[in-house]
Parts: C-alpha cells; sequence; structure tokens
C-alpha cells in the first residue's frame, strides 16, 4: 500500500488517516475543517492584575513576601502570555460525530494536510 502523505506522525494512506494514534477510515470521513484556537487572554491578564495588586499591598504594607509573591505573580502571567501558541486543529466528520484528528501550531502544515486528506478521499471516490 503506498503513502500519500507521512510527515510529523501523521500518514495518509489510500485507505485511512493515521495522526496522533488515532486510525481514521477514509471512507467514513465526510468532511475536514479547520479550527484555530487563539491565545486565552483572560488568565494571564487576571493572574498578572492579581499580582500587581498584591505587589502594591506587600508595598505598602512593607511585607517582603507580599511585594514578592505579587511580582512573581506578574512575571508568571507575563510568561504564560508569551508563551501561548495560536494552535490550528484539523476536525474530521464522520457517522459518529466530529472528531479532532490532528492539532499543530503551523497553519500551513494542517493546510497541507487537510488538502491532501481530501484528494485521498476523491480518489476513493473515484475508485468506488
Amino acid at each position: 500500500m503506498e503513502n500519500a502523505f507521512n510527515e510529523r506522525g501523521v500518514t495518509i494512506t489510500r485507505n485511512g488517516l493515521s495522526a496522533a494514534g488515532q486510525v481514521f477510515a477514509l471512507r467514513e470521513i465526510r468532511s475536514t475543517r479547520i479550527l484555530t484556537i487563539q491565545k486565552n487572554k483572560a488568565f494571564p491578564f487576571t493572574l498578572s492584575l492579581i499580582g500587581l495588586a498584591g505587589a502594591v499591598a506587600g508595598g505598602m504594607f512593607r511585607s517582603g513576601a507580599g511585594l514578592t509573591l505579587g511580582v512573581m505573580m506578574i512575571v508568571v502571567g507575563v510568561l504564560a502570555w508569551f508563551t501561548q501558541d495560536i494552535t490550528h486543529r484539523l476536525i474530521v466528520d464522520t457517522p459518529n460525530g466530529e472528531r479532532e484528528a490532528l492539532s499543530s501550531p503551523d497553519l500551513e502544515f494542517v493546510k497541507h494536510v487537510d488538502l491532501v486528506l481530501r484528494q485521498a478521499i476523491e480518489n476513493l471516490a473515484a475508485r468506488a
């Protein structure tokens, strides 16, 4: 059986899609779509605001521990903001419902997998 696609742990053959330990039969895939998950802005912002309040309170009450913990929370909030990635997911629609087949921060890779998968599904339909 020839592989139509085999990159980064994703394999698409004439009959199936294998990604992240999951196997999907091409004949069962009705449609595909790409879902983009944006950064979570609320959590890092809230964490930094709580840290700012703690640092201000620690400074006002001359509490070294309060000031230190507040500054640490601000730093963790900023790091949480900058280390988040926008995630792109390939969702496949099967008779059992929609399932996530692939998740990656690289949109071009997810688009390429989607294109190859659609072509494999079309080829399967043409053979039938």
